[in-house]
């Protein structure tokens, strides 16, 4: 369903309400605000299969927007905030967006884009004030014309780029109304048991795919959706309580942070109405899962996807339990693990990338060569991760290709000393990855994001070292440790190793 039935249903019921400000909108609300600016958008000159774009902080006119765009065959682009000027400029442009929604919050940064970059933007409006170039977003959402005829139109997200420039995901469009049942969402919705009693728990930004896509099913289900503006472990355990939250969407820095908090604040929180803990969007260390599972029981439920994924796996607390570290067994397509240099599949437990089989229904906006990249024929692709599958076909992820070290001709994976590293007291965030080295081509090193009141020494990186060197083979470990005093990830939990990794490279100069 869509708001629209929910409206009618239950029209006093909340479809999203604001975790810290309690400010709420009813489904009643959202669907005439999200139909007002739909029409607004036609008169426009907005037609189905044009691109919006959105720039806002978790904002519950967020949903309004995206609504908006759903229900008027539009394509809507969240785009990250974090960004600089020049970043979003180009996003705007490639996406071909024709009009633009932020809020009086960003004036500062749409201020420093160069507009003439977004060849195609014709309409720029704005929440809680205005600026030069700018219309009311408030007078816009009061749109009073003629009813537009509804057409089913879709998020197109970009990769999270952490190499390269991000690029669009773009599928094709439903030929199915608003109105009708949307079998991905209801799959979605139905697979993880979110229903219209269920409340929903957003901590991450909006612009990320799973926020977006989990919100949305959730309202296509006639859940409500408790939307934290910024993420604090406190506040999201007071949310569960506060709000009785019944599911909810996590990455694994999320937890680190959740399990560093002081026993007195994790006993005393009652998380009774919990079912299900969501995660997905980067890599979770064992332990760390291991001890999230004690504390919250066995209601923790990993997915492997992406913005760009042909292909989607799942385990819950039990299956990750007998099988610790996995992903999953896929949901979709058959899993196959090629050996790209001899271009073949291999056996279980061999190491190799992850394609997903089946026929993807995406393009690289723009990017055809992309395109082709992550396919191999027209029957699997590939998010360009490595890893393996066991007997039983569960999904072990070891690393991303681009992340993989080779020192002295042996392959080493990050992530098995990050995996180590995080579970140091002193510890908050960790990042290992290769540097040139003139004898062995990449050396280990790690870059370390220390826990509060602890100072950086080099006799604690010295001792960090050795903790590594206890757990993990020698080879596999840092042979430096640099202290940051925050690493750069996304808010979606990624790890941007090639802001790290890049000084060193360009510091060797070019290779002889």
């Amino acid at each position: 369903m869509y708001p629209g039935h929910w409206a009618t249903v239950k029209p006093d019921h909340p479809a999203i309400i604001m975790a810290s400000s309690g400010e709420t909108i009813t489904y009643k609300q959202l669907d005439n605000r999200s139909r007002r600016l739909a029409g607004f958008f036609r008169s426009r000159g907005l037609n189905r299969g044009d691109h919006i774009a959105i720039l806002l902080h978790n904002d519950a006119r967020y949903f309004e927007i995206l609504w908006a765009a759903l229900r008027s065959g539009l394509y809507a682009t969240p785009v990250n905030w974090h960004l600089k000027p020049a970043e979003i400029a180009y996003i705007l442009n490639d996406c071909d967006a024709k009009l633009i929604v932020t809020s009086a919050a960003q004036r500062d940064l749409v201020a420093e884009i160069d507009w003439s970059d977004a060849a195609n933007m014709t309409t720029r409006l704005m929440a809680d004030s205005t600026s030069d170039g700018f219309e009311s977003y408030e007078v816009a959402v009061t749109f009073d014309g003629d009813p537009i005829e509804e057409s089913t139109g879709s998020a197109m997200l970009y990769t999270s780029g952490t190499t390269g420039r991000p690029k669009g995901v773009l599928r094709p469009l439903p030929d199915a109304k608003p109105s009708d049942l949307d079998p991905a969402a209801f799959g979605l919705a139905a697979l993880f048991g979110i229903d219209e009693t269920s409340v929903y728990l957003s901590p991450a930004p909006q612009y990320h795919a799973a926020p977006l896509n989990f919100t949305t099913a959730a309202h296509r289900a006639g859940a409500t959706v408790v939307m934290m503006e910024k993420f604090d472990a406190s506040d999201a355990l007071n949310a569960i309580e506060g709000y009785r939250v019944t599911h909810s969407q996590w990455v694994p820095t999320m937890f680190v942070r959740l399990l560093g908090l002081p026993a007195a604040v994790r006993e005393t929180v009652d998380l009774s109405s919990h079912r299900v803990a969501l995660h997905a969007g980067a890599p979770c260390p064992p332990e760390i899962k291991r001890q999230m599972i004690d504390w919250w029981g066995p209601i923790l439920v990993e997915y492997y996807g992406g913005t760009d994924a042909g292909g989607f796996t799942m385990i819950d607390s039990p299956q990750w339990l007998e099988h610790p570290g996995s992903v999953g067994q896929s949901l979709t397509g058959p899993i196959h693990i090629i050996d790209e240099e001899t271009d073949t599949a291999v056996g279980a437990g061999e190491i190799g990338t992850v394609y997903f089989g089946g026929d993807p229904d995406f393009v690289y906006k723009g990017d055809p060569e992309k395109t082709a990249r992550s396919r191999r024929n027209a029957e699997m692709s590939t998010m360009g991760d490595i890893g393996y599958v066991d007997d039983e076909g569960y999904l072990y992820l070891t690393d991303r290709k681009e992340f993989m070290i080779i020192s002295g001709g042996v392959n080493i994976y990050p992530r098995e000393a990050e995996d180590v590293l995080i579970l140091h007291p002193a510890v908050a965030d960790v990042a290992v990855f290769g540097v040139p080295h003139p004898e062995f081509g990449e050396e280990v090193t790690a870059a370390v994001q220390l826990a509060e009141s602890v100072t950086p020494t080099p006799t604690l990186a010295e001792e960090l070292i050795g903790f590594a060197r206890d757990r993990l083979a020698t080879f596999k470990c840092p042979r430096s440790i640099q202290f940051h005093d925050e690493l750069p990830r996304t808010p979606a939990g990624k790890l941007r190793k090639s802001d790290l990794r890049d000084p060193y490279i360009v510091a060797a100069g070019p290779k002889p």
